[in-house]
């Protein structure tokens, strides 16, 4: 089974005291203890942002480990990625990301886990990484398209309510056809595909959204139903 887990931001990245998404992620996993690793990639492979992610990831059920690109762990990266049950992205800078990814020959690594049944998940960039395309604030001032892995169909806009500028500019390249239709998430929620179908989607905030947006005559947005995570 095929599963990506895209979030438009949380998790111990921005929510280190809502566990929520992250708890999720775990779940997933057919195994008592997954094997989770970090790919910080987007970030420059930050030591703050990977010391973070063990701070969490050391006190759950799980085997924590990162791949780091700047100082890789083993020169079989492929037999590396294969063993683990998820595959965590970080948020950061999408455009070096997939450079990078491309030049280590990465990309092609993580389409055979994901074929394989190892779960990618990721927040912001580590999100926008799986579609077709994203919106990207990548290259500096302002938000543009960017062509991504394609693992999945459409266009992603993460942080569709925690930043004033991402509506709008969806909006714009859908309508300037330099995006294709596709999905935007809130701050706090994530959506699960299961192959290329939505299987559900949660939130670690009880009022965060996410939309199906399409241009038809003009910008169509249609809510779809976020499941909330937390207790009444």
């Amino acid at each position: 089974m095929r599963q990506i887990i895209a979030m438009g931001g949380g998790g111990f990245s921005m929510e280190p005291d809502n566990p929520l998404l992250d708890h999720y992620i775990l779940k997933q996993a057919e195994t008592a203890n997954p094997k989770i690793c970090f790919l910080p990639t987007a970030s420059g492979d930050s030591e703050q942002y990977i010391s973070r992610f063990y701070s969490f990831f050391n006190d759950q059920n799980c085997d924590p480990s990162h791949l780091s690109l700047f100082n890789p762990p083993s020169r079989d990266l492929e037999s590396f990625v294969l063993e683990k049950d998820i595959l965590y992205v970080g948020g950061g800078n999408t455009k070096n990301l997939l450079t990078l990814w491309k030049e280590w020959g990465l990309d092609s690594i993580l389409r055979k886990a994901w074929e394989e049944g190892v779960i990618l998940a990721g927040l912001s960039a580590g999100a926008i990484c799986w579609f077709e395309q994203g919106v990207t604030d990548s290259y500096g001032d302002g938000l543009e398209p960017i062509n991504c892995l394609g693992f999945l169909k459409g266009s992603n806009c993460p942080h569709y309510d925690g930043e004033t500028e991402r509506r709008p500019a969806y909006h714009k390249l859908m309508e300037t056809n330099k995006l294709h239709s596709g999905i935007a998430l809130d701050d706090g929620v994530a959506i699960h595909y299961k192959e290329q179908e939505i299987h559900k989607i949660v939130s670690s905030r009880p009022n965060a959204k996410a939309y199906s947006v399409s241009l038809e005559k003009g910008i169509t947005e249609r809510e779809l139903h976020a499941e909330y995570l937390g207790s009444e």
